[in-house]
């Protein structure tokens, strides 16, 4: 080999050792970033003058892992949503025995009856009974706000992950095109596919992907349902958010894609993810907790109705929907507004005494009396079906319907909990094989002593050519 061949074969040499030491510079720099890809220098021999050739940088990463990833993610997104409203609504239900729970109140009521039934005449325990009806009325009032106010909550989580689905298409559409410049201009795409991967992570919450190669270095994307979220041209999401949403709320708005309604249900093409966990939080999770809410109420009222004798049959008795009887055509949103009777409560007008004589007595009549206190008690506890919200068949009192509304919320949490915890290890899991896959320091170190010795040895050749072309000059 001749002098020329052999210092081109060196410094080719030289070249592609700084490359691969840069290379793994940034590797480890870049041992935590999400989305990096791990970088290798790719080499081959050189058809002309011997030595190397950089034929490119190779970005590693498993698209099966990745794929599987972005679901479990998906996954773990949506089952976080609907956890946190069934762990909510467990706490404002509040567990069975505390203070201030729905379980409480019932009991504090029907205690504060039966201690009134005892003696009658005291105006302190009839006030009692007004104030345990009244905190009763007030938590359900309070919890029916609390659930309409996490759908309002859902609806705006919606907006906002429509919005991030456009924005983030966009700059993948974007990045597809610098990608494919680059490519076509033989430079390394590698720093923007990582930005790119990073965008459809965020993509990968709101719904699970399926990513799809395309020539250039390109991709596209499509939802596990199907649907076209990218390929070539980002298509565009749509949605309009409600606002304040009530009990009885109509017209929200559905999804729609490039103008078209597009479902996010089981079996629908934008399935799966947050998207779908936030829509069915605001239109079936939340309005079927207001259902068996009210359903509560409404056994409540009824029950209370028919025992007060000096009220006229229908008539409202000592709970009331906003001042009016019990109407089955308005139970939907009932806990929202059930107050107690103004007849009763000195506040607005009644008095303590029609405890005792009746909410259409015109007189206080005898102190001693506690017929209507017992019957109110006796009311409360006794056994009889729930006449809607989907409990199961079977007599119950107020306090067992309340019991097995908490009993139902818990369970339904810890099952969404359980499938959560499943969603969360598994991603947990290719979290981890993806890492063993990317950047280890171990290797990057040894892969530097390597290039360093191979830096030094064409460094070697380079300096003995040059003593020998010194030498041949002063001959």
């Amino acid at each position: 080999m001749s002098l020329s061949h052999s210092l081109t074969a060196a410094y080719s040499g030289l070249t592609a050792s700084a490359k691969a030491a840069s290379i793994v510079a940034e590797n480890m720099a870049n041992l935590r970033t999400p989305g990096y890809g791990r970088r290798e220098v790719l080499l081959s021999s050189s058809a002309l003058g011997g030595g190397v050739m950089i034929t490119g940088i190779q970005r590693h990463q498993s698209p099966i892992i990745l794929a599987e990833r972005r679901v479990a993610q998906a996954q773990t997104a949506g089952a976080e949503v609907q956890g946190g409203f069934l762990k909510s609504l467990e706490g404002w239900l509040g567990l069975p025995g505390t203070a201030g729970s729905l379980d409480s109140r019932i009991n504090g009521f029907d205690s504060a009856l039966i201690a009134a039934a005892a003696d009658p005449g005291s105006e302190a325990r009839l006030t009692n009974v007004l104030g345990a009806a009244q905190s009763l009325a007030t938590q359900l009032r309070g919890i029916s706000g609390q659930i309409q106010h996490a759908r309002s909550a859902a609806d705006r989580s919606i907006a906002t992950d429509v919005g991030l689905l456009n924005d983030s298409l966009a700059q993948i559409e974007a990045l597809n095109r610098d990608i494919l410049r680059l490519t076509s201009l033989r430079q390394d795409p590698s720093g923007l596919i990582d930005q790119r991967q990073a965008v459809a992570d965020r993509i990968a919450e709101v719904v699970p992907l399926r990513e799809v190669a395309r020539p250039g270095g390109q991709i596209a994307l499509y939802s596990t349902g199907g649907a076209v979220l990218i390929d070539g041209r980002a298509s565009v999401f749509g949605f309009e958010p409600a606002g304040q949403i009530v009990p009885g709320s109509t017209g929200l708005s559905g999804l729609t894609l490039n103008g078209r309604t597009v479902g996010t249900g089981p079996g629908e093409v934008m399935r799966g993810g947050r998207l779908e966990a936030s829509f069915a939080l605001r239109d079936e999770v939340a309005p079927k907790a207001q259902i068996r809410l009210d359903a509560l109420a409404r056994d409540m009222m009824t029950r209370l109705e028919g025992v007060d004798r000096t009220v006229p049959h229908g008539a409202a008795g000592l709970f009331t929907d906003a001042g009016t009887a019990f109407d089955p055509a308005r139970e939907q949103g009932l806990a929202a507004r059930i107050v107690v009777n103004a007849a009763a409560d000195p506040g607005q007008g009644g008095a303590l005494w029609r405890l005792r004589a009746g909410l259409g007595a015109s007189a206080p009549g005898d102190s001693g009396a506690n017929g209507l206190l017992t019957a109110l008690s006796s009311a409360l506890s006794e056994p009889r079906p729930t006449a809607s919200g989907g409990y199961l068949p079977g007599q119950r009192s107020l306090a067992g319907v309340g019991s097995e509304l908490v009993s139902a919320v818990a369970t339904s949490r810890l099952s969404v909990e359980a499938g959560a915890s499943q969603s969360a290890a598994r991603q947990v899991a290719l979290e981890q094989l993806e890492a063993e896959g990317g950047v280890d320091t171990d290797q990057e170190t040894q892969l530097l002593l390597t290039i360093e010795r191979t830096y030094a040895a064409n460094a070697r050749v380079i300096q003995a050519i040059e003593q020998m072309l010194d030498r041949l000059l002063e001959i």
